[in-house]
């Protein structure tokens, strides 16, 4: 059995770990999430078993049989999961897959853990003697320094993959569209207000805000830029549909809009050095100069190779989703 810790229903979360299991019908498969969520996964037949943790629900398919474990220990194993294998989660930093990664060290099962978002020194540590699958070589570097229990494979990213087979409206040019941080503890509110406002007057950037930015913090800066004169786009429509060029510190979006033709830059002026890193990285190229290339498309779509570590996992022979499993690179990481 593959147990998949889903903890939020993000877009990278959905494309990183329910992406896969749209590739493995039939398997012996469950799903770990905080609460029913009938019609989000994928195919039919999925059979919901209440796991009294704080507000989690286990779904499993409809060949499996068991309870939810009752009792005085709330963490262990439940009697439907005594066949796990493999579990699939994004890491062990939060609730489900912490708990998702307790169950696989009880139960002697492998720990695959999909990159779902782009790396700064502040990502949280993998989960001892995992196998990652990194969108490159140079993340997998990055997650697992100085790690001796971590093995690396690149796959690329499932929702930069989906972004470069969308259709966008071409860019029109104009006034850029401003991917909004201010949730993000990567770098000091403060400085980030100020540079945020700065490259807005001076452009006539049009200010997004990140869905996360609704604390009051960030709902009173958000008035003292309208005060401001800084135009807001408040549509909600997806990135895909609007005519503008794209900028931000170090938003995902600025990869996402590359991956479909869409102009995109980064700004921080007197980045940290982490931050230049992190750029080069990611192949984000500066304001005022060419827009950042497309991401490098991989060979396959990385959820089907996703799909072919879990089957390898589970020790299915016959045919895979893709031509061969991605190949483990060395062991290196980071604590």
């Amino acid at each position: 059995m593959a147990l998949i810790g889903l903890d939020a229903e993000t877009p990278t979360q959905l494309a990183s770990l329910l992406r896969p299991l749209e590739l493995l019908p039939g398997i012996d498969a469950a799903v770990l999430m905080r609460s029913r969520r009938p019609g989000l996964l994928p195919g039919q037949g999925w059979r919901w078993l209440e796991v009294p943790l704080g507000g989690a629900a286990a779904v499993c398919g409809p060949d499996d049989a068991g309870a939810a474990p009752s009792g005085s220990d709330r963490t262990a194993l439940p009697e439907v999961l005594g066949a796990l294998r493999a579990v699939v989660t994004i890491g062990h930093f939060l609730p489900v897959g912490a708990l998702v990664n307790r169950w696989a060290r009880a139960a002697g099962a492998a720990r695959l853990v999909v990159q779902h978002g782009l790396l700064t020194p502040h990502a949280p540590p993998l989960p001892p003697e995992s196998h990652f699958l990194a969108f490159s070589d140079e993340d997998g570097e990055f997650a697992a320094a100085q790690r001796d229990d971590v093995v690396c494979s690149s796959i690329g990213s499932q929702l930069l993959w989906a972004a470069r087979n969308e259709q966008s409206v071409p860019s029109r040019g104009g006034r850029p569209l401003y991917l909004g941080q201010l949730h993000g503890a990567e770098l000091p509110r403060g400085t980030k207000g100020r540079v945020t406002a700065d490259f807005c007057r001076a452009t006539g950037a049009i200010y997004r805000p990140h869905p996360a930015e609704t604390d009051i913090a960030s709902r009173l800066q958000h008035a003292l830029w309208e005060r401001l004169g800084i135009e807001f786009d408040r549509s909600g429509r997806p990135l895909r549909e609007l005519e503008r060029p794209v900028v931000s510190a170090f938003s995902t979006g600025v990869l996402e809009a590359a991956a479909r033709g869409v102009p995109a830059w980064v700004v921080f002026p007197e980045a940290p050095r982490w931050l230049l890193e992190f750029w080069d990285r990611y192949s984000m190229r500066r304001w005022g100069g060419p827009p950042t290339p497309p991401p490098v498309r991989p060979a396959r779509e990385p959820a089907a190779a996703v799909a072919d570590h879990v089957l390898r996992l589970l020790g299915h022979c016959g045919p895979q989703v893709s031509d061969e499993p991605s190949a483990p690179q060395h062991p290196r990481g980071r604590n």
